[in-house]
């Protein structure tokens, strides 16, 4: 266990479109103070300047086997370990100073959950659930949960409401609606005020902060990286019931993400109900317009090449965005798909 404050790259926080940037300072001892786990990686990053704007400490557990310690504004309070570790929960909770949980750790990657389902299991379920039973033995503060539209499989309607019956069609899904499960049952026997955020494609960048997995798996950045090398990427999928063959996604910006885990935290806090809600864009892109769109923002033209269906990936993800809209306030500001790829073009080259 590792538990640091110094020595990181100061990073001050950008709206993508350029509007006044948030004041970069110290919160006080005695502030109220946030755990968010995982907090180094890439979805979680834009929410910690916009908890420092609010003028609360950032807690961060995050064991950096995916994330990356430069991006993080320098006074939150970082513990290097595993989110299922008992006894650093035990110890950052039982603070008493803990306001509130954001839950972004675990595997993210469909493929290998299909690959290596016990390691998905393991690091979801067992060590999402460990943190669930602390966060209930240290008071209950509000729980917002990462979760993914990847609960759903191969939904029936388009776009996707949230009372849509859940049928996930990969193991990374799978372990998103446990925890959902979970939440609600110990919610139901501790009053644990939880909700669940069911993101679509997130994407974009924000000031330096963007995708950086090892390896890449996701359409956007892997675009990028061939439309910069030249190498080709390929598409999976020509065979899909979908109109040019290709699967079509929902595309959200990482911006409007940390905005919708504000406004989740704000609707609990308030006494509002539990439950989930999608965040997303509520437009669908196919993989062959996500192409086209590279292709014009960058100028160039991409080497691609045509492989077969990957494993446990649905012909279409579109979100239903209303309830979020209705109940949290949500708004997609940023979601538009030529403004997603131009931010991470920009952050790929800067």
């Amino acid at each position: 266990m590792e538990r640091t404050t110094e020595g990181r790259q100061r990073w001050r926080y950008r709206e993508s479109t350029e509007p006044e940037p948030l004041v970069e300072r110290v919160p006080a001892r005695d502030a109220p103070a946030v755990l968010v786990t995982g907090g180094a990686g890439y979805v979680a990053g834009p929410l910690l300047p916009r908890l420092i704007a609010r003028g609360l400490r950032v807690v961060v557990l995050d064991d950096l086997s995916r994330g990356h310690t430069d991006t993080l504004p320098p006074s939150v309070e970082l513990w290097v370990a595993s989110v299922g570790d008992r006894r650093v929960l035990d110890e950052i909770l039982g603070r008493g100073d803990i306001t509130a949980v954001f839950h972004f750790a675990g595997d993210s990657e469909v493929a290998r959950s299909v690959q290596d389902p016990m390691g998905t299991y393991r690091h979801n379920v067992a060590e999402g659930l460990r943190l669930i039973e602390a966060v209930a033995d240290h008071g209950a503060p509000p729980f917002v949960l990462s979760s993914s539209a990847s609960v759903y499989g191969s939904a029936t309607v388009s776009p996707i409401p949230e009372e849509t019956p859940l049928g996930p069609e990969n193991p990374y899904g799978e372990t998103k609606r446990v925890l959902e499960n979970a939440l609600r049952w110990v919610g139901e026997a501790t009053g644990l005020r939880w909700a669940a955020l069911r993101y679509f494609n997130a994407a974009g960048a924000e000031g330096a902060l963007r995708e950086r997995h090892n390896p890449e798996t996701h359409l956007i950045p892997n675009l990028l990286n061939a439309a910069r090398s030249g190498y080709p990427v390929t598409l999976y999928g020509t065979d899909y019931p979908t109109a040019d063959g290709s699967a079509v996604r929902d595309y959200v910006h990482i911006s409007d993400l940390a905005d919708g885990h504000l406004l989740a935290l704000d609707h609990l806090t308030r006494g509002g109900a539990p439950g989930a809600f999608n965040l997303g864009s509520g437009t669908g892109h196919s993989v062959h317009e996500v192409v086209r769109v590279v292709s014009e923002v960058t100028g160039r033209t991409l080497p691609v090449t045509l492989g077969p269906r990957r494993p446990g990936d649905p012909p279409t993800l579109v979100a239903d965005i209303r309830r979020a809209e209705e109940v949290l306030g949500y708004k997609a500001r940023q979601s538009d798909i030529a403004h997603i790829v131009a931010t991470a073009w920009k952050a790929m080259a800067s």
